[in-house]
């Protein structure tokens, strides 16, 4: 199936679809942990496509899994002052969570196959 959809996680908007990972700040859960992606701002699905204001509320449910935990690329920042020896290196890693998306699919088939 060809659906993806435009989701809100941790203040950035993303364009996820089916059986894809992808890279966020880090999350306060467990790898293996799975959990539902709830502020969708738009969908396709079945070629129907379907925009909230702002949110598709119980319309569709997104399926994520925790996949791992890491630390990005690191982030050097290099201050100096001219004409007077001063030197400072400063340097960051951002901690990601990577999650895999496991299904979008509207309520009604998510109910359904609960059943």
């Amino acid at each position: 199936m060809n659906s993806y959809a435009i989701v809100k996680v941790n203040g950035r908007q993303l364009w996820i679809e089916e059986n894809r990972f992808y890279d966020l700040n880090k999350l306060a859960l467990q790898p293996d942990d799975t959990f539902v992606l709830n502020q969708i701002l738009l969908v396709k699905y079945d070629n129907n496509l379907e925009i909230g204001k702002p949110f598709l509320k119980d319309k569709y449910i997104i399926d994520a899994t925790v996949l791992r935990h890491f630390s990005g690329a690191k982030t050097r920042v290099y201050k100096m002052r001219p004409k007077k020896k001063t030197r400072k290196t400063f340097g960051s890693r951002v901690k990601l969570t990577r999650i895999f998306i496991n299904s979008i699919r509207p309520v009604s088939v998510a109910k359904m196959a609960y059943l």
